[in-house]
């Protein structure tokens, strides 16, 4: 839990703090940062644990999916790939800064959004998403008629089949 400025500071369990839930404010980056520090140790620790990083996808919903993108798109671009369902990054987001600046292959970006979303609004994610491509990630947006800020089957069997695809099985080793 943290204080959370949209809800005149009362404790919730977000990801990060933002001054507003809008993509034209600046972001809440001493939170998000804290985060991607907490979020990089697990990382590590699947690391330690025998998991390549080239087969770790991050990725949420929501807040969630804004936080997969400032962790994968700033500090661990050699992620296998991230995913965003009904999220969104600022218009001045650090995560387009730092792509400014990048000359690395980027994890492949796969983001749903539902056209009927009123807290997170459809033109947020796709505003990122085209921001993204400009700046060299491998997106593609899967656009959900008449879907508010929910999850639907059709959505996490879209992600499901994208999973598979970017961690196919590894076969048994030998010796």
């Amino acid at each position: 839990s943290r204080p959370y400025t949209p809800m005149k500071g009362a404790l919730s369990t977000v990801w990060f703090d933002r001054y507003k839930i809008s993509n034209d404010c600046p972001e809440h980056i001493e939170s998000i940062d804290s985060m991607c520090q907490e979020l990089t140790d697990l990382i590590n620790d699947e690391m330690k644990n025998g998991i390549a990083k080239s087969r770790i996808l991050i990725g949420g919903f929501s807040m969630g999916g804004g936080m997969a993108m400032h962790l994968a798109y700033r500090f661990h671009q050699d992620l296998a790939g991230v995913f965003a369902l009904s999220s969104f990054l600022n218009k001045d987001s650090a995560v387009y800064q730092t792509l400014k600046r990048n000359e690395n292959v980027l994890p492949e970006l796969f983001q749903c959004h539902g056209t009927a979303d009123e807290l997170v609004l459809y033109s947020w994610g796709e505003e990122t998403n085209k921001m993204l491509r400009s700046l060299g990630v491998s997106t593609s947006l899967h656009t959900f008629p008449n879907l508010n800020h929910e999850l639907n089957r059709t959505e996490l069997e879209q992600l499901k089949t994208w999973i598979v695809k970017k961690l196919p099985v590894e076969a048994a080793k030998t010796n």
